[in-house]
């Protein structure tokens, strides 16, 4: 006779659970997610739990607030603890950075037997002044304390939050985020995409996603595009994501006099379908980046890219679509570069879902080395 086992239960813990590359990989991971087999829950500290919530409840996940304040350290771990009671949690997965540190110190209190680490990124971008150091060394500590495994979404990310040795640990990997391609194996009319954002059919578009927050570099980009208009006034700018930076950036494209030029799209969940159907060439200068979810999307979509050097080296697939260009440079070589990109021919018409299907950026691979890394602990741990 066989034994019904229960489902492992892992708790998410995350910011919110909004539009952006982190969140976007967690819902893949829980639409194909076995759900006889696991059940994920959303710890959100923001005041709002973020716009993926409907779906996730939807889909048999809950959204658990555990409000965080800086100035009140100690009521959140009150709260935390509570709720890691309640939940009879086997794995907690953190995605807080060296906060993370904190998380997990808090969940090995508990009990609870698997507690993870996920970096996503080379600097949680506040600073490195003689306090956050101190913190960050502090972090760092109880991550290799008190975490049972540590995950990054690239090497650069994994020595950021790890330190240096991270190798020497069997506990630390890299774990490519994947991305979803069926998105991208669909026909897009570039007549109507265009026509929803107001951009003329024929018009060249370089194309952007990201958060409006300091690491995205939206400032220089929008520089840089004000030189390409000059050169080419037919060039649009089309600018993808939503953030506390979209206004003063919205103020700096009108102070710059390109605002006609330049359309911001807001948060959106189809970002493969704008990708496709209105973007030419994809532009990248982040100030860091863990991997960059949005760089590989574009590459997928058969977009040339030009990126800072900050972007991850193991993120590009196709080398022969993508520049890198660095930040220190200025302003003049990122302008030729994407005028160049342009020159050259946009959208590689011939899409290559197949060639990313077989790296470890697809969803299926990244989704199966998530869930080897799941079951493998918790049978480690019973």
């Amino acid at each position: 006779m066989s034994v019904s086992r229960e489902p492992v239960r892992i708790l998410q813990f995350v910011g919110a659970m909004d539009y952006g590359g982190i969140e976007t990989w967690l819902m893949h991971l829980l639409r194909r997610i076995d759900r006889t087999e696991f059940q994920l829950d959303f710890c959100y500290t923001k005041p709002s739990p973020g716009a993926y919530a409907p779906e996730i409840e939807s889909l048999g996940g809950r959204m658990v607030p555990c409000p965080l304040s800086r100035n009140n350290p100690l009521g959140f771990a009150r709260r935390f603890r509570s709720l890691l009671r309640g939940g009879e949690y086997d794995i907690v997965h953190s995605h807080a950075h060296h906060f993370s540190g904190f998380v997990l110190r808090l969940a090995r209190q508990e009990h609870v037997p698997v507690r993870i680490a996920h970096c996503h990124n080379t600097s949680d971008g506040k600073g490195s002044g003689l306090s956050r150091g101190l913190y960050h060394a502090l972090m760092r500590r109880w991550i290799w304390r008190h975490g049972t495994h540590g995950l990054a979404a690239s090497e650069d990310a994994a020595q950021a939050l790890f330190g240096s040795n991270w190798r020497s640990d069997a506990r630390f990997r890299v774990l490519h985020c994947g991305i979803d391609l069926e998105p991208f194996r669909q026909i897009v009319s570039r007549a109507e995409v265009r026509s929803e954002l107001g951009i003329p059919v024929d018009a060249p578009v370089v194309g952007h996603v990201g958060r409006f927050v300091p690491q995205k570099n939206h400032g220089f980009l929008l520089e840089v595009a004000a030189e390409v208009i000059k050169l080419r006034p037919a060039v649009r700018f089309l600018l993808i994501g939503d953030g506390p930076l979209r206004p003063p950036m919205e103020a700096k494209a009108r102070q710059l006099g390109i605002e006609k030029s330049v359309v911001f799209a807001g948060a959106r969940s189809d970002v493969p379908r704008l990708m496709l159907g209105a973007m030419d060439v994809f532009l990248f200068p982040s100030l860091w980046e863990g991997l960059g979810i949005a760089f590989l999307e574009a590459q997928t979509a058969g977009l040339r890219c030009v990126v800072s050097e900050w972007v991850p080296a193991e993120a590009t697939i196709f080398p022969e679509r993508v520049e890198r260009v660095p930040l220190s440079g200025g302003q003049r070589n990122w302008v030729s570069t994407v005028l160049r990109a342009l020159e050259n021919g946009g959208l590689h018409r011939v899409l290559p879902t197949d060639r990313v299907a077989e790296s470890f950026f697809s969803i299926a691979r990244s989704a199966q080395a998530l869930h080897e890394v799941y079951r493998n602990a918790v049978q480690r741990a019973t």
